[in-house]
């Protein structure tokens, strides 16, 4: 799907880097804000441009008609007033065809107008369509460890703010070709009409070009502040809504809208020095613009006089001049539209050049059914170079047994299911389903044996009929019904003024946090994978719903292999083994009683985590 660039920069693979990092990145990313023209991003945006090659085409054909009837307009003007209204003494029938001449002309630069801005505008957006779907199916398959230590709100602009860029970019650049040519077009004409006025005239020009190096050094600087402004700011506005909650629950509003503040305050004074910076040459230009204006009036007033020039010329000299700026303005403008867009076109490639580090063997295995059984074997992990979160860690699974595994914090239980779904890549060893590497086994494989119920369950916006198939799009709604039942959510949904039909809001907040786990069980049985993996899955659930799915639970595990990362009492005792890790090492394995009897780290977790259980029964824990 997509080219490596060479010399693309791409972030290390594995880790969540320091804010330093992160800092420095975003540095990087600014410091590209500059370069007026960037050959590799141009070819590889041409690539989306390519399949609308004709339309292109058509635009510019339609802008060179626009720049010709410019270029004629002054002329048709020049020849009524010197071989029609002068010298022929304003014969009807002349004066008439130059009138329909004229409309003609103007008639053609309106429909040659309208069709390059509607070729160019629906081109641009389904060229941007195409990049921005590029893009969003690259992200989809990257590794999480690239997603780790990628910010989202950053991410979230260069899919939006910087793709409208390229955008810009497109349509400003046909248009920038017409001015060109039309500048060109102004100077030979001008030259050929009278070659000493049209010198004079452009007497003005080599001002233009040093006021210009003087401006351009400024205006860089000022256009990269404004960007860089604009990266803290948004991320600032970003955190401050993910993390609204934790705002009002510590009343930090205040705070928090004054530290804010302070950068949107920032974000202003830059934007606002862009802006100078970026109209600054506009009155400049108006005012060399003037100067050549009189001089065409003065010096060719006086010609004209002396019989030296017709009246026609120097009309259409004045015309020339007026039009001789306009598109000198309107580069000047578009200098900050193409300097931002090859910022913006460089940062998308580098996006869609990280390499998708885990990725499908060639001859990968997609089998329709797996036995279940997982064995790691002597398997080192790190998320940081020589920081390893699983050191030399060896066990296997039996298909359809049910393991738990127990530890500290940071022991390394979620990196272990991590690694069975193959979201990361292993340093050394192996992990196998079915006596073979998951590295043999396509992702789509793995995706469809292996279900994970997690501890803050993921749901998306839409119906709960769609959450709950969400991975098996094919179920029916009697599936949807018969799982939800199973795990005990059939209930609360039918009590919902719209059942299963109910829109759920972002990430399912108008349900609680029990009845949106329970969807994620119900999602995890009608997948009907092979391997289950409950990481903390009944955490946020409390004893009364607990005693309600573990039943369900059990039905669910049955002849599945499972693997449950829990601290609750009944799902560790359920468990057929448990594996008890320390600081990412297998340390302890056995039953629960045994366990407890051998008196280790089991047995002291045990006591802190379920001591005041330990007299009560499983059915009367509330």
């Amino acid at each position: 799907m997509t080219a490596t660039t060479d010399g693309a920069q791409i972030p290390p693979e594995r880790g969540r880097p320091p804010r330093a990092y992160v800092g420095s990145q975003i540095s990087r990313d600014e410091e590209m804000f500059g370069a007026l023209f960037d050959g590799g991003v141009v070819r590889r945006f041409m690539v989306y441009v390519g399949p609308y090659r004709r339309q292109v085409l058509l635009a510019i054909a339609a802008v060179l008609v626009v720049t010709g009837a410019q270029l004629a307009i002054p002329l048709i003007i020049r020849h009524g007033i010197d071989n029609v209204l002068l010298a022929d003494g304003g014969n009807t029938t002349s004066l008439t065809l130059v009138v329909a001449v004229f409309a003609a002309v103007i008639a053609i630069n309106y429909g040659a107008n309208w069709l390059q801005d509607r070729l160019i505008g629906i081109t641009g957006e389904h060229v941007i369509f195409d990049l921005r779907q590029a893009m969003y199916a690259h992200l989809q398959n990257v590794s999480l460890s690239f997603m780790d230590k990628t910010e989202t709100g950053r991410m979230m602009s260069r899919l939006t703010g910087d793709v409208n860029s390229l955008q810009e970019f497109l349509e400003n650049s046909v248009t920038a070709f017409g001015d060109l040519v039309l500048l060109f077009g102004i100077v030979v004409i001008m030259l050929s009409l009278d070659f000493g006025l049209g010198i004079l005239t452009l007497s003005v020009v080599p001002t233009l070009f040093i006021v210009r190096m003087v401006w351009l050094p400024r205006a860089r600087v000022a256009f990269r502040h404004a960007r860089e402004t604009n990266s803290t700011a948004n991320g600032a506005l970003a955190e401050g809504i993910r993390a609204v909650r934790t705002v009002q629950g510590m009343r930090r509003e205040a705070v928090n809208f004054n530290l804010y503040d302070e950068k949107v305050q920032e974000n202003l004074g830059a934007h606002l020095k862009s802006a100078k910076m970026a109209q600054v040459m506009v009155p400049i230009v108006d005012t060399l613009t003037g100067a050549a204006m009189g001089i065409v009036i003065v010096v060719g007033g006086f010609q004209v006089l002396d019989n030296a020039l017709d009246v026609g010329v120097m009309v259409a000299f004045l015309f020339y001049v007026q039009r001789f700026f306009d598109p000198i303005r309107s580069l000047t403008i578009q200098y900050s539209v193409m300097q931002r867009a090859m910022a913006s076109g460089k940062r998308i490639f580098e996006v869609l050049d990280v390499p998708l580090a885990i990725d499908d063997a060639p001859d990968a295995l997609n089998p329709g059914t797996i036995d279940g059984s997982v064995e790691f074997r002597d398997v080192t992990f790190s998320y940081v170079e020589d920081q390893p979160v699983l050191q030399n860690v060896s066990f296997s699974v039996a298909p359809g047994e049910t393991v738990a595994l127990v530890g500290p914090t940071g022991s390394g239980k979620t990196s272990i299911t991590s690694l069975l779904h193959r979201f990361y890549e292993i340093d050394t060893g192996a992990v196998l389903i079915d006596g073979r590497d998951v590295r043999d086994y396509a992702k789509a494989a793995l995706g469809r044996h292996i279900a994970m119920v997690l501890q803050d369950p993921f749901l998306f916006t839409g119906s709960i009929f769609e959450n709950i198939r969400y991975r098996t799009v094919e179920a029916s709604r009697e599936d949807v019904e018969r799982a939800a039942r199973v795990v005990g959510a059939h209930d609360f949904i039918s009590q919902l003024p719209e059942g299963y039909d109910t829109t759920l809001e972002e990430q399912g907040r108008n349900l609680s946090l029990g009845q949106r786990q329970l969807l994620s069980f119900a999602r995890a049985l009608v997948a009907d994978a092979k391997i289950l993996i409950l990481d903390e899955a009944t955490a946020n659930i409390d004893s009364h719903t607990e005693r309600q799915i573990q039943e369900a639970l059990k039905r669910l595990l049955e002849g599945r292999t499972g693997i449950v990362i829990a601290h609750r009492l009944a799902t560790v005792r359920g468990a057929d083994r448990i594996i008890v890790l320390q600081s990412g090492r297998v340390v302890e394995t056995g039953p629960h009683n045994a366990l407890v009897a051998q008196d280790g780290l089991y047995a002291r977790l045990y006591a802190l985590n379920y001591a005041s259980f330990d007299d009560v029964p499983d059915d009367q824990i509330k």
